[in-house]
């Protein structure tokens, strides 16, 4: 953007600060990334003897697919043992489990020695802290790593996409809409307690630049909409009358919510699984590689580490089923490893194909001037817009900033929409890895649909809008890499491999029907689990 298309700056606010306090503001998104880079290798020596587990049931992951996989399992009565990489992470009132934006730490970077978003230079000892980038050639993918997954950070936008939309980012499965629409979607939001923003709230004074978008909104051809939340709004409450210290109402969630109140996935469905005695958790550790032995049971070959990502243990964990979700890089990586390395033999061609970014774009709203956006944003993101006039189906949703630059005020707003799974991973033996390839080409007509609504709000609102993708385009919401129809079927078993699943966002090529994909991930777990239950469970394991 010219400076000529820029609006007129108060006096001494430079265009340098106006941009970095566009880096600032959408930085809780992911919208600015600080040195990303892969995390930390383990340097230390291994142990030389190897632990030997046995177990009927092993889920890697404990995000949205890998909590309702455990609770379902436990259900049916099946022992499961669930293996997480990340820490488990403890809030309530005025906690201060994770650390802040303002001040940021070690708890916020996965077995890094400096900041992962922000464009800070700070530095410290690696520690398994909550986020980790996963850089690949033209996406850097950011991932979760915590008991919970990524509903520990993200900010909950739980988004059901029409039938049509649905259709359009997942024609293979269209036909389970209608199930997914009586019950799944119902019972993950019954679940979580999803609600939406309280009018008292919203009228509130942290709430201001809500407010000034939904009132924009319209006028730039969009219809608003409040965002389904799975957040106790008695917390934010609490916040606006002193009782508890602000978290909710400065958006200072990018890394969890000290004060609890929000409904992850570790409160919610873990918490009802370990409650059945038939599941455990083991947070720390992290599984390296999945194999098959000669007797066709499931092998995984395991580090348990501590917090600075050193080795205590190397277990082998030997399982009759083993299913799949830890997020669509980590379950990805270790199909496109196993295939690499010829450790299950025969897995699917299509394994580390259909990868797509859900076309995320965050972009910073500066110096709106059609009303006060107020001193502080609150969160989490409240208020969306939608657009039935657009040719490819998109959301735009306004985020509050936990920081904001004196003399600048800027907005968040994220915008995402459907796009075609081209993403592909390839094996780099050098590495021991798999590494991630995005053609931009994939997702422009997207991009370019949502440059002309962020243009609009800008055009209503007054002000100007910075695309802080541009030339670092990253996402919080990678699918794809072990596509439906291709690599698993419709119920996430790995084509041609008995006790072998993929439950999480791996399975589905894309985008998620113009919505965060959360709540569908989480959906088509239940819609599956209820078919492993009923024709797996007892026969094939």
């Amino acid at each position: 953007m010219s400076d000529s298309s820029s609006p007129r700056l108060a006096s001494g606010v430079s265009r340098r600060k106006v941009l970095g306090a566009a880096a600032l503001g959408a930085t809780a998104l992911g919208g600015s990334l600080a040195g990303a880079g892969q995390a930390s290798a383990v340097t230390s020596a291994a142990p030389a003897s190897v632990t030997e587990r046995r177990a009927r049931a092993v889920v890697v992951g404990t995000g949205f697919g890998g909590g309702v996989t455990a609770l379902r399992l436990a259900r049916a009565g099946v022992s499961t043992l669930v293996l997480e990489r990340g820490l488990r992470w403890r809030t309530g009132p005025n906690a201060t489990t994770f650390c802040r934006f303002a001040n940021m730490d070690n708890r916020s970077a996965w077995l890094t020695d400096h900041a992962v978003v922000g464009g800070g230079n700070q530095t410290w000892e690696p520690y398994t802290g909550v986020l980790e980038p996963v850089v690949g050639n033209g996406m850097t993918a950011m991932v979760g790593a915590a008991v919970g997954g990524g509903s520990i950070m993200y900010h909950g936008m739980s988004l059901q996409p029409t039938k049509a939309d649905f259709a359009k980012s997942i024609p293979v499965a269209a036909g389970l809409y209608d199930d997914l629409n009586l019950w799944a979607y119902p019972t993950v939001a019954r679940m979580l307690g999803i609600s939406t923003v309280p009018y008292d709230i919203l009228a509130s004074d942290p709430y201001t630049s809500s407010r000034l978008f939904q009132e924009v909104a319209p006028k730039a051809g969009l219809t608003p909409f409040k965002v389904p939340l799975p957040i106790d709004w008695s917390y934010a409450r609490g916040e606006l009358t002193g009782q508890y210290q602000p978290t909710y109402t400065t958006s200072d969630i990018a890394f969890g919510v000290n004060n609890g109140g929000k409904k992850s996935i570790d409160v919610t469905y873990l918490a009802q699984a370990e409650s059945t005695g038939l599941v455990e958790v083991a947070p720390l550790h992290v599984v390296r590689d999945i194999a098959m032995d000669a007797n066709k049971r499931w092998v995984l070959s395991v580090d348990r580490i501590d917090t600075a990502g050193t080795v205590q243990e190397q277990i082998r964990i030997t399982a009759d089923a083993v299913f799949l979700n830890a997020g669509s890089p980590g379950t990805t990586r270790l199909l496109v490893k196993s295939r690499a390395k010829n450790l299950i033999p025969d897995l699917p061609d299509a394994i580390g194909t259909g990868w797509g970014n859900n076309g995320d774009r965050i972009w910073a709203w500066i110096n709106p001037t059609a009303g006060d956006a107020g001193t502080i944003q609150g969160g989490p993101a409240c208020i969306g817009g939608t657009d039935n006039t657009s040719s490819i189906p998109l959301t735009v949703i306004h985020a509050g900033s936990p920081i904001q630059q004196a003399g600048v005020t800027a907005l968040t707003v994220v915008g995402f929409g459907i796009v075609e799974g081209a993403g592909t991973w390839a094996y780099d033996a050098a590495a021991d890895d798999a590494v991630l390839t995005w053609p931009a080409a994939a997702e422009a007509e997207l991009q370019a649909q949502i440059a002309i609504r962020m243009q609009a709000i800008a055009t209503a609102g007054g002000g100007m809008m910075i695309d802080t993708n541009a030339t670092a385009p990253s996402t919080w919401h990678a699918l794809g890499g072990v596509p439906m129809g291709d690599a698993v079927d419709l119920t996430g078993r790995v084509l041609g491999h008995k006790g072998l699943y993929v439950l999480d966002g791996a399975r589905i090529p894309g985008s998620t029907g113009a919505c965060n994909p959360s709540l569908t991930i989480a959906a088509l777990a239940e819609h599956s689990m209820q078919t492993i239950v009923r024709q797996d469970v007892g026969r094939v394991f």
